[in-house]
């Protein structure tokens, strides 16, 4: 039988809830002051308490640290009539299980008292973490067991010894970055320079003068003289994220480089020569893109001496209960949580989930969840909505019954066809109706588009490649039209 403590000082209430909430299952024990309760805490040892705010010996946030100071684990539900944003603010911050506002509505009660009760049994129940998540964990560790990640590993082992450059492949947030530093730390060149740039988050005018530098005057606002990443990096390493996103006047510097070395900064004819070992990532595929036009061949295959394919999270799910283990250890200290285990169905629903983001997502979905959690045990309601099933509300969906229904079919149609990565589909579906409307509204400016969008330039990039949409160049051929 589960019990639950009640904590108020008004009869009357204690009294109703005691007839309305005890069951076969479920018993309930009360207090009229903070003295009794945490007696009564320490006698019966409940599975969940409910808490006034106001009590005539001590104030509730206080009796509820004292509780607290006793078991951590037990959810304590705060309710009060005499609400304030920072008796709500502060009781959440000391760790309650959820705050009510007097007359509480009886389901909403008993619904809260369910969950909380379930929660202290899932505490009992969950899946604890293999190590205490007090031990060490950083941010740069690479993480995986899987067959996948283990190919990674001798890749990385393969190539790091040797002095040549590297190229790898792999969708946004499966950790690219990670891999190549991973690469350096093994490498000949592991305590000389290293640095990483981004080609998709400088604008293109920029890119050239970060890369190789520039003299003063060289263009308008040039009003000293730069020393680019490649001399600063001589004798060492550099990292060139998304290299599929860098324009042609730039690819054709770097491949200079690649051949001999050598390279001008912008303004200036004078010859300068270094010895920098360079690794590339892209999530776009270059083959293709080499194919179109879009990006050298020599480039490529100056690049490509040594190729590492990332598989995506989706494609390593065993993975997932160590990645967790691993972020939980890493935010715990951060966020001032104690979270030690996991619910067996938060897991599974971390499992099932897609990751289209990646190990990115997956680390921003538990960095929320242990944000949101109150107590050890990491609850399926702590995670995102899109890890719950939960799609978030479209204010554009909502005001359109159509629209909805158009959704409903389409979703309906997937699960009659058994259809695998359903979230995923019903994602590209919706950017094939958003991105081109988004674009069109920016004339064609993907700068803009991204910044209405909320996303990254690059990912809108990846976007368009992905689902093979066309638009960007009927947008230009009707702006050409034009003029």
């Amino acid at each position: 039988m589960s019990k639950l403590l009640i904590i108020d000082d008004e009869p009357n209430l204690l009294y109703s809830l005691k007839k309305s909430l005890e069951t076969d299952e479920l018993e309930v024990i009360t207090a009229a002051t903070a003295e009794k309760g945490i007696a009564a805490f320490k006698q019966h040892h409940p599975d969940a308490v409910i808490l006034d705010v106001r009590l005539p010996d001590m104030s509730g946030l206080d009796a509820f640290d004292c509780l607290h100071q006793l078991d951590s684990r037990i959810p304590v539900i705060i309710i009060t009539a005499f609400s304030t944003t920072e008796t709500a603010i502060e009781a959440m911050k000391r760790g309650a299980f959820e705050y009510l506002l007097k007359p509480v509505e009886f389901d909403k009660l008993l619904s809260t008292v369910h969950r909380a009760i379930e929660m202290r049994r899932l505490g009992q129940a969950a899946t604890t973490f293999s190590v205490s998540p007090d031990g060490d964990a950083t941010a740069e560790q690479i993480v995986g067991r899987s067959p996948a990640m283990q190919e990674v590993y001798k890749a990385i082992g393969q190539v790091a010894p040797q002095d040549v450059n590297a190229l790898i492949l792999g969708e946004s947030g499966t950790g690219k970055e990670m891999i190549a530093r991973a690469i350096l730390q093994h490498s000949r060149r592991a305590d000389r320079p290293f640095l990483a740039i981004n080609c998709a988050a400088l604008p293109e005018n920029l890119l050239e003068s970060e890369l190789f530098g520039h003299e003063r005057g060289a263009f308008t606002g040039a009003e000293k003289r730069r020393v680019g990443k490649f001399e600063q990096v001589d004798g060492g390493t550099i990292f060139l994220d998304e290299i599929g996103d860098m324009t042609p006047a730039t690819q054709a510097k770097v491949l200079r480089l690649l051949q001999d070395g050598s390279f001008e900064r912008v303004g200036n004819n004078e010859t300068i020569q270094v010895d920098v070992r360079v690794i590339a990532a892209t999530n776009r595929n270059l083959l293709e893109m080499v194919s179109e036009g879009d990006f050298r061949e020599d480039l490529y295959y100056r690049l490509s001496v040594f190729t590492i394919q990332l598989p995506p999270l989706r494609e390593r799910a065993e993975d997932i209960p160590i990645f967790v283990e691993h972020f939980v250890k890493l935010f715990n200290e951060d966020l001032h949580k104690q979270v030690r285990s996991i619910a067996p169905e938060a897991m599974s629903r971390l499992k099932q989930y897609p990751w289209p983001g990646n190990v990115r997502e997956l680390q921003s979905a538990v960095k929320h969840a242990l944000v949101r959690n109150v107590g050890e045990v990491l609850s399926v309601d702590s995670l995102p909505p899109s890890c719950r099933g939960e799609l978030p509300a479209s204010p554009v969906a909502a005001s359109s019954r159509l629209d909805i229904a158009n959704l409903q079919q389409f979703v309906n149609e997937l699960l009659s066809e058994n259809q695998p990565n359903l979230y995923q589909k019903l994602h590209n579906e919706i950017d094939r109706i958003a991105l081109p409307e988004v674009l069109s509204h920016a004339g064609g400016n993907q700068a803009q588009a991204s910044e209405i969008l909320g996303i990254a330039r690059s990912t809108l990039r990846t976007k368009i490649t992905d689902l093979g949409l066309t638009f960007e160049k009927r947008l230009r051929s009707e702006t050409e039209h034009q003029d």
